[in-house]
């Protein structure tokens, strides 16, 4: 279920601000398997896709520009098997002038299982990187990743 952190009151306060289920299919695993590591980064883009659409609106001025992906770094933290649930944690870390860096993070049985970072640019109608607007900017602090971060800080170490 979709979940904003003001209507969620189960979960820990340390957890990230936008959570759901996100469903695997048989064909995401590879023949060891568990999950293949490109459909990892298929499935992060799943995330912020779902993100972007059911969050958007309360900074939509009625621009049509692009967000691209200027960059993605992935952490493997354990193998993602296909049957358990994955649940998909999303979260913005930074907001600069013209870009936004989203958390991607999945878990599956109660702990992080990959991290997914990626910077987003947002392009004006001349197809450049333009500045984000204040209504953007709210938008996405809105969204900000808990100081700390979750169990995979631990995974990474």
């Amino acid at each position: 279920m979709d979940q904003h952190p003001r209507e969620q009151s189960d979960q820990p306060a340390e957890a990230p601000v936008y959570t759901f289920p996100l469903e695997l299919r048989w064909s995401d695993q590879d023949l060891y398997g568990h999950v293949n590591n490109a459909r990892i980064v298929t499935l992060a883009e799943e995330a912020r896709v779902r993100f972007a659409l059911e969050t958007a609106g309360r900074e939509d001025d009625g621009r049509r520009e692009a967000r691209v992906v200027a960059r993605q770094t992935v952490d493997y933290h354990a193998p993602v098997h296909y049957g358990p649930e994955l649940t998909m944690h999303v979260g913005v870390v930074r907001v600069g002038t013209s870009s936004y860096t989203l958390r991607q993070q999945g878990h599956q049985d109660g702990r992080a299982v990959f991290t997914v970072d990626t910077v987003m640019v947002v392009l004006g109608e001349d197809h450049r990187a333009r500045p984000l607007t204040d209504a953007e900017r709210a938008h996405l602090q809105e969204w900000t990743w808990p100081e700390g971060g979750t169990d995979a800080e631990a995974a990474r170490s």
